[in-house]
């Protein structure tokens, strides 16, 4: 059975109203993977994380796999193609020699990664040699141009929308740094030409492309003799380039299933500072909650994804309505009516802009009232010529007064509050580590806000640490305190199980994939000498030298739940026994019963009690073996 992980990992967040997704169709990727089939990348093996020697091509399609697996999850609506060059048979629209696009049924060569393609990419080595073949493309005596025919074929391919809106790449896996290096003279002056040429064509028609380069195992890969030329890299570039690509290559097989998200504009707003003065700003969604897809119901034939669609009957005929329905109110007896765009539109009570009301000192905001992720702002001059000037003296007014300003905000069905604090920016020796701007932060309406229930009413007689107990626990934390922390250096666990075992079903993999659970407590830093003393010192100055009797009080008082626990058993052994319930179960009377009399059956038998009537009665069932 097939699945497409287009709906397996679907997306939740298409509510068009949701501002982090209000442009995700402008923000798509298209990439175009060209991958050199020479003979030298068969040839060519390094070690791999086994031990076992691997190829440069099957590190190049290891590398494509794990990069489509995590692009799934993390941008599932971004477009690839997968296109072999230096092959013996040709499949492309150009017809051109030497190119093949590896491409599944139901899917055009250009589209979002299904499961398909991916088992595809996973088997083809073994059918490689058979079917497609390889070859040298550039040869001595020939005018034939297998790179440049690939350069041309992956530029057709991102032929599809605007460059100023979505981003077009192509990553060229290859080992081969000189590859005309067999071709003298004339020749393979035309033929380099030529080809640089074909790439700043595609370069200007704003496509980038990016070098991945195999070094082989004594040589390092010598990217000034043509692929600097190709790429557009001088200076310092050079060398800088093959250890970042390094790491680049690494990290699209080290790559952890989560969804990322790139410094993409979100939304571009308006920013109303009077009547007659508005400028524009650029939204970006820094950090946001990751949950997983929502569920799709799919059709137990066809297994493609279910439409849900409405239809009105009318009441007296039975006849279907053509027409949308429309509704009405009556008024003075007479019922007026309203169509579905006049009710949107009654309804709207914001146009989705921000408004600026007033400032108030930054001590007024509280860490409490940030509802839910921020949203950063930063000017832009695209629409509104004169915003940035408007926004940096803004931003510096805020800055230098150490005031927040109170702005008007929301979807036109959740109008709410906002406050912009101003970020000032942060510049080390490294470079720029915070850019200037404002933090959109969402404020809670007055019933969002909960006042906590205090346990003690008279506060004088609630316990309070002492000196020395606030004393050992600074240590403590200090002894465990983690150095640089950050949330994005821990993945959910349940999140990578969720995804490992969609990613086994829609592959169908015998074996899911291992999961990391990087949350579980470091036992061997724990045990450390200086961890374990600070450790029994904030115990002891917390509970005393008895630490050991209160633990088997503790321990007594859960014997006291055992023991209500066993009574509980005891008496439903006893009801269970009044009971006949072979013949219940056979006469089809088990349903005549009472949930709590089911329960009898299923608690003396230690099964779960949970569930409707029905789900009792089919694991009581289920033990009798009926």
């Amino acid at each position: 059975m097939d699945l497409d992980p287009d709906e397996v990992f679907r997306d939740d967040d298409d509510d068009p109203d949701n501002p982090f997704f209000q442009e995700r169709e402008s923000t798509k990727e298209l990439a175009v993977y060209l991958v050199d089939a020479s003979p030298k990348m068969f040839s060519t093996t390094c070690p791999s994380e086994d031990k076992k020697r691997e190829t440069h091509f099957q590190v190049a399609l290891s590398c494509i796999s794990q990069s489509l697996k995590t692009q799934i999850i993390n941008r599932s609506y971004d477009e690839v193609a997968i296109c072999f060059f230096n092959t013996r048979e040709k499949k492309n629209l150009q017809d051109l020699n030497g190119v093949f696009v590896l491409n599944v049924p139901e899917r055009e060569d250009l589209d979002r990664p299904t499961a398909r393609l991916l088992k595809t990419i996973d088997g083809i080595e073994e059918v490689f040699m058979k079917e497609i073949g390889s070859q040298y493309g550039i040869v001595s005596g020939s005018r034939e141009n297998a790179l440049y025919n690939a350069l041309w074929a992956a530029q057709a391919l991102l032929r599809k929308g605007s460059a100023k809106t979505l981003d077009k790449r192509i990553l060229l896996f290859t080992n081969e740094d000189d590859p005309f290096g067999s071709i003298k003279g004339a020749t393979k002056f035309d033929l380099i030409r030529t080809t640089l040429q074909r790439a700043k064509d595609a370069q200007d028609l704003g496509i980038s492309i990016e070098l991945f380069p195999l070094s082989c195992p004594n040589e390092q890969f010598n990217i000034s003799l043509f692929y600097a030329d190709l790429i557009g890299l001088e200076g310092g570039d050079l060398v800088q380039y093959l250890p970042s690509a390094g790491d680049r290559l690494q990290d699209m097989k080290d790559q952890l299933k989560k969804r990322m998200f790139k410094k993409r504009v979100v939304r571009r707003l308006k920013l109303s500072i009077t009547n007659k003065l508005s400028i524009d700003v650029n939204s970006y969604a820094l950090i946001r909650p990751t949950l997983p897809g929502a569920i799709t119901w799919l059709d137990s034939i066809s297994n493609r994804p279910l439409k849900t669609e409405r239809s009105f009957i009318c009441a007296d005929t039975g006849a279907l309505f053509l027409e949308p329905s429309k509704r009405f109110q009556l008024y003075k007896n007479q019922a007026i009516k309203f169509s579905g765009e006049e009710l949107s539109e009654i309804k709207r009570v914001s146009a989705g802009h921000l408004q600026l009301l007033g400032f108030k000192p930054l001590s007024c905001l509280k860490d409490y009232h940030n509802l839910r992720p921020s949203t950063f702002l930063y000017p832009s001059d695209e629409g509104m010529s004169g915003s940035t000037c408007i926004f940096i003296a803004l931003h510096r007014s805020m800055v230098k007064l150490n005031r927040f300003a109170v702005a008007f905000f929301g979807s036109p069905s959740h109008p709410q509050l906002v406050a912009l604090v101003a970020q000032d920016e942060i510049i080390t020796a490294g470079g720029q580590v915070e850019p200037p701007g404002m933090n959109m932060l969402y404020l809670p309406y007055a019933d969002d806000i909960r006042h906590v229930e205090e346990l003690h009413p008279n506060p004088d007689i609630a316990p309070r640490a002492t000196d020395d107990q606030v004393k050992k626990a600074a240590a403590l934390m200090k002894r465990i305190d983690l150095k640089d922390f950050s949330v994005c250096q821990f993945a959910n666990p349940a999140l990578q199980r969720h995804y490992a075992v969609l990613q086994a079903l829609a592959l169908e993999e015998d074996e899911m994939p291992e999961v990391n659970d990087e949350t579980v407590p470091d036992e061997e830093g724990m045990a450390r000498p200086g961890v374990v003393k600070t450790l029994e010192e904030f115990k002891l100055s917390v509970y005393g030298e008895n630490y050991e009797e209160e633990e088997e009080a503790g321990k007594g008082k859960v014997s006291e739940v055992s023991k209500k626990r066993k009574a509980i058993s005891e008496i439903a052994s006893q009801k269970c026994k009044e009971y006949d319930w072979a013949d219940l179960a056979d006469n089809g009377k088990l349903k005549e019963l009472s949930v709590v009399e089911l329960k009898y059956y299923l608690t003396a038998n230690d099964l779960p009690v949970s569930g409707k009537k029905e789900a009792l009665i089919s694991r009581i069932l289920s033990h009798m073996g009926k």
